[in-house]
């Protein structure tokens, strides 16, 4: 299935802890249906001190979170916009905004 969501796009998050923020996506996991997005949904985790490697506390890192919880921001129209698949002329396949009809690759 093609990727509406891609590595280095702007979303927003419509839904959870993290609601109406916007990040860059890290990284997508496609075989589980989730997304590691930068700033947003931080997990706080107890780390053991490893001796000369790391010192021990509490940091906080970004956990994956749901695709259905995200939405592609419009670089056109700079809004959450679904994404729809159009065929160019060269036959290649590009994500569209369903706002402003701009393609988005």
């Amino acid at each position: 299935m093609a990727a509406k969501i891609k590595k280095n796009d702007t979303v927003l998050v419509i839904a959870g802890k993290d609601i109406n923020k916007r990040g860059e996506v890290e990284r997508v996991i496609p075989e589980k249906g989730r997304a590691l997005v930068q700033g947003i949904n931080l997990v706080k985790r107890h780390l053991r001190a490893q001796p000369g490697v790391q010192q021990g506390g509490i940091i906080e890192k970004p956990s994956p979170m749901s695709l259905s919880n995200l939405r592609l921001v419009c670089p056109h129209c700079d809004e959450a916009v679904g994404v729809s698949f159009v065929r160019l002329d060269d036959g290649r396949k590009v994500r569209q905004c369903k706002k402003c009809k701009e393609t988005i690759d």
